[in-house]
């Protein structure tokens, strides 16, 4: 073992003999033993480019209370204890440490389960421990470990080339070139001046777009080239929509309560009351109308609905995917996969004549067999055929020599192979280009003749016609080489000769019908943007009764504007012959028109797509590239599972709605009842004790609201974060709880005569009891006898009201300074509150007939 494997940067084995790497590494081509692994990645940490800064419990919990209001409140209540009031500073102490433990422990929890569900879906790699293959999570490699490497992989670290084949290499993510670029094993290559241009080095954070490989990590982590720019830009994505509208929403309510707490606190003091009682009270009621459990409950709510989507095997990487699949109005989608089986199984092989033959098979399953880049389902499909319904065509004299992959433009794969001497090139690929792309064809006789227009139209129309009839289809073509070339390129791929069709069939998925109406009925419009042919897509259309508004090619969307593509965009619902590029265009030009767009992909094709989204989707076969981009992953490759996360996600947005609703409307309202009766009370409403715990008990009550039912008809339709919507609610709603309030002092004061202690507990108990049990009426846009609550939510709220009514009768009412009150007063209470209920529930429904459309 190297004394420090960080010296081992990665400038050296640029240009270092392979041997010398590997020495200085300590390990072999056959990588480390697992004993080994362990101590290396105990010594030098995960493999992370930016690792992560998750706070040690007792940090976590400490940093709660650097909450300047709870420490300006815990020093007041301390100079209290200093004037003889010590019973004032326990109680207030053991009220801010249960509040804080309530908040952390749900919190905690939450991450904890949804960090659990992330790992799930961790993109792995192929290493080899102890002489065998082993698939591990990317974190747990370390410097000396040989990984296997192909199409579709990320890179995992920073690596020497020990072997490779026809590998090409996505490196825009560290040099900004978007073209792929070529890699070899080399053992001793030339040492370049930039990292882009180390043909014998891969960096972690690039992609293979082609071929396969095996290589040695020479640094891991922050170490890596990648790591050191990760560590200096510490760059975060952006928030979503509904992150920022929660902050804002925060913010404001903040806002209000600082001022009203001076308004209070000026109030006092100009009143002559005493001023440490005062300071108390203001601070105590910024600390009780600040919501500050608004961060806990949105984080337990998207984790319980990331749970439950875990039970349907969908898995979110990013809460902040819950929003955006609630609020998600468009998706767009492959066929492939996803609306069709992903058996693909090859139904004939069609000659020029258009008659089925053994010889244009043959040559694909040439190209097929000996291609090593990005290998499609057709590939494979041709693969199967061969082998157990055709037999396989006799390989042994065949020799491949070289290859130009497989790539989204030219959408081709061309292979140079040898026999007897003899040099072939076998091009494979879409009909349209090969058939562009040939001068002549594969006459009856077996002779290569000119190809004419009419040919040519004719060898069009049998392509078209597979079309027709739901099969998809490749053209095969070839060219004799000179016996002395060794290599190709995209220029050879020209003057071909045309052999032939293969076609395919991808039967619809039996459940794609439901789940397309089911989303039409949500809202959701279903947008089609595929590589295959218009005639393909309209019939796997026709199957699924999916209703085709318009249709555009990759063609026609080269010719558009981006203006022109928006003004297009409402009436095309398929895009045909699309590549990667294009499906990103597309996507953010929906974004740009005001949707909430989703996108579903599983291929290294897709990433870019996955990243512009606002809902990347993919599924755990997924390639890599394809599953780091995503937010969301189905561990069942099925239309009907995305429904069911649309769904969740809306539960989720509109049950933190009910609190952020419940939570403004009665924080609102105390604002107004506090700065009425600071005006005329010769005595503080509540006392600052009294005034935290019924934040507490509040705060209680609302922990059931992530596990709340929602009705059918609030999911018909997409679900937004609307803080106009709540700011208007709490402006509506917020004085109807102050009308009643106010009237619960005029009772206490006049009907009831009472002093002080009695109008503190009177008020004490009337506020959190209408607080706690609005949640009846805003939790639902139903009659509340209509709308059953989940049994949690229900069971505290109830108990919350029941102790607030009953604490004044207990051994305990003299340490929070209350009083019994007189049975006249909870009669009073009961008819209070029954009213209350009853006009917050005719508001609510005047409100949302005039502002919910």
């Amino acid at each position: 073992m190297p004394p420090s494997l960080e010296s081992a940067a990665p400038q050296p084995s640029w240009s270092l003999p392979l041997e010398a790497v590997l020495a200085s590494l300590s390990t072999s081509p056959a990588g480390l033993g697992n004993e080994e692994a362990e101590d290396r990645r105990r010594r030098w940490g995960p493999n992370q480019p930016v690792p992560p800064r998750r706070r040690r419990a007792w940090v976590d919990f400490l940093a709660r209370f650097a909450n300047p209001l709870v420490l300006i409140l815990l020093f007041a209540s301390g100079l209290s204890a200093a004037t003889g009031n010590t019973s004032s500073f326990i109680i207030v102490a053991i009220v801010v440490l249960l509040s804080v433990v309530l908040d952390f422990i749900q919190e905690r929890q939450a991450e904890a389960a949804v960090e659990a569900l992330r790992r799930t879906v961790a993109v792995r790699a192929r290493v080899l421990r102890d002489g065998a293959e082993a698939t591990l999570p990317l974190d747990q490699l370390v410097p000396g470990d040989v990984v296997r490497l192909s199409a579709g992989d990320l890179v995992p670290a920073d690596c020497r080339l020990l072997q490779a084949r026809d590998l090409f290499v996505n490196q825009a993510v560290l040099t900004g070139e978007a073209y792929p670029v070529e890699k070899r094993a080399e053992d001793t290559p030339t040492a370049p001046a930039m990292a882009g241009e180390a043909t014998a080095c891969l960096f972690m954070g690039t992609s293979v777009i082609a071929g396969s490989a095996t290589a040695v990590i020479c640094q891991t982590g922050a170490a890596t080239l990648f790591g050191r720019i990760s560590g200096s830009l510490r760059s975060v994505p952006p928030p979503t929509a509904f992150e920022i509208g929660v902050r804002r929403f925060g913010f404001l309510i903040l806002r209000l309560t600082i001022f009203l707490v001076l308004f209070v606190l000026t109030v006092n003091v100009l009143f002559h009351r005493p001023w440490l009682d005062s300071l108390m009270f203001a601070l105590a009621l910024a600390v009780g109308l600040t919501p500050e459990l608004l961060p806990m409950i949105v984080t337990v709510t998207l984790a319980r609905g990331a749970l439950r989507l875990a039970k349907r095997r969908v898995i979110v990487k990013r809460l902040a995917s819950m929003h955006n699949v609630g609020a998600m109005d468009v998706l767009c989608t492959d066929k492939t996969g996803t609306l069709t089986e992903a058996s693909i199984r090859l139904v004939r092989a069609l000659d020029c004549q258009g008659t089925e033959g053994r010889h244009p098979f043959d040559l694909a399953y040439l190209n097929s067999r000996f291609e090593t880049g990005l290998r499609s389902p057709l590939d494979e499909a041709i693969l199967v055929h061969g082998e157990a319904a055709q037999g396989a065509p006799d390989l042994a004299a065949w020799r491949k020599c070289d290859e130009v992959p497989f790539d989204f433009e030219r959408r081709r794969v061309s292979v140079l192979v040898e026999n007897g001497g003899e040099r072939l090139l076998v091009v494979k690929g879409a009909p349209e280009d090969l058939l562009r792309l040939s001068g002549r064809y594969r006459g009856p006789g077996g002779d290569a003749l000119p190809l004419d227009d009419g040919t040519r139209a004719r060898l069009d129309a049998q392509f078209q016609a597979l079309g027709r009839e739901g099969c998809r289809a490749l053209a095969v073509a070839t060219k004799p080489l000179p016996p002395d070339r060794e290599h190709i390129d995209r220029a050879d791929e020209c003057d071909l000769v045309f052999e032939g069709h293969l076609a395919f069939l991808d039967p619809p998925k039996a459940s794609a019908t439901a789940a397309v109406a089911a989303l039409a009925r949500s809202g959701v419009a279903i947008k089609i943007l595929t590589g295959d042919t218009e005639a393909v897509t309209r019939h796997l259309c026709g199957e699924l009764d999916l209703p085709i508004r318009g249709v555009m090619t990759g063609e026609e969307l080269r010719s558009l504007s981006e203006d022109a593509l928006r003004a297009r965009l409402p009436q095309v619902t398929v895009f045909c012959r699309v590549t990667p590029q294009q499906k990103e265009r597309v996507l953010l030009a929906c974004r740009q028109t005001g949707h909430v767009v989703g996108f579903m992909g599983d291929g290294v094709n897709d990433a870019s797509a996955l990243h512009a989204a606002d809902v990347g989707i993919s599924v755990d076969s997924a390639t890599d590239v394809a599953k780091e981009a995503a937010g969301i992953i189905l561990l069942d490759q099925d239309l009907s599972v995305v429904h069911e996360a649309v769904l969740e996600g809306r539960r989720t947005v509109l049950n933190v709605t009910k609190y952020v609703l419940m939570g403004s409307s009665s924080n609102f309202g105390n604002m107004f009842s506090m700065a009425g009766a600071a005006l005329f009370l010769p005595f503080l409403p509540m006392t600052p004790v009294q005034v935290l715990l019924n934040n507490l008990l509040y705060d209680a009550s609302e922990t059931g609201i992530p596990f709340d039912n929602v009705e059918e008809e609030a999911l018909a339709r997409p679900v937004y974060w609307n803080l106009p919507l709540i700011l208007r609610f709490m402006l509506v709603l917020g004085p109807v709880s102050s009308l009643f309030d106010f009237l619960t002092f005029y009772v206490l004061l006049h009907l009831l005569h009472a002093n002080e202690a009695l109008f503190q507990t009177g008020w004490f108990v009337e506020s959190l009891a209408t607080q706690v049990l609005v949640i009846f009426i805003i939790r639902t846009p139903r009659a509340p006898w209509r709308s059953h609550p989940h049994p949690v939510l229900a069971g505290l709220a109830l108990a919350t009201a029941a102790l607030a009514a009953l604490l004044p009768l207990t051994p305990l009412a003299p340490v929070f300074g209350l009083v019994a009150p007189p049975p006249l007063f909870y009669l009073l209470l009961g008819a209070a509150v029954l009213a209350y209920l009853a006009l917050a529930e005719g508001v609510k429904r005047l409100f949302f007939r005039r502002f919910s459309t």
